[in-house]
């Protein structure tokens, strides 16, 4: 038997990716893992509601701007019990990047670039 536990994204700048997971979604850190060197911090971010967490991995020796995301086709997705605040927030923070009215969702995208579909609960 399987269960999901997290997800990984890689980022640039770690203080930046969790302001924008808290003021965006509501994200608190629950765990942090500094390597003893310094080479890199992981950080699991939590919901509080399920066991589900995001990993943010930052890399001391990344000499890349950013990370090459390809077409974006993979991200996370999150539901909302208030859609119209949710795009209302995200539109006032800037974060949208893709909306498709038809389907009644949108994805907003964090600091690295990664996208994150918002979608109503059903």
């Amino acid at each position: 038997m399987f269960k999901f536990d997290h997800n990984n994204f890689n980022v640039t700048d770690l203080d930046r990716s969790l302001a924008f997971y808290k003021e965006a979604l509501g994200l608190e850190e629950v765990r942090r893992s500094p390597a003893k060197d310094g080479s890199f911090i992981i950080v699991f971010l939590g919901d509080g509601q399920s066991t589900h967490r995001l990993e943010l991995t930052w890399l001391r020796d990344w000499e890349k701007p950013a990370y090459d995301l390809g077409d974006n086709e993979f991200h996370l997705a999150f539901t909302t019990d208030d859609f119209p605040a949710a795009h209302k927030k995200h539109s006032e923070m800037g974060c949208i990047c893709y909306e498709n009215t038809a389907m009644g969702i949108y994805f907003i995208s964090d600091p690295d670039g990664y996208w994150i579909e918002i979608v109503p609960e059903r």
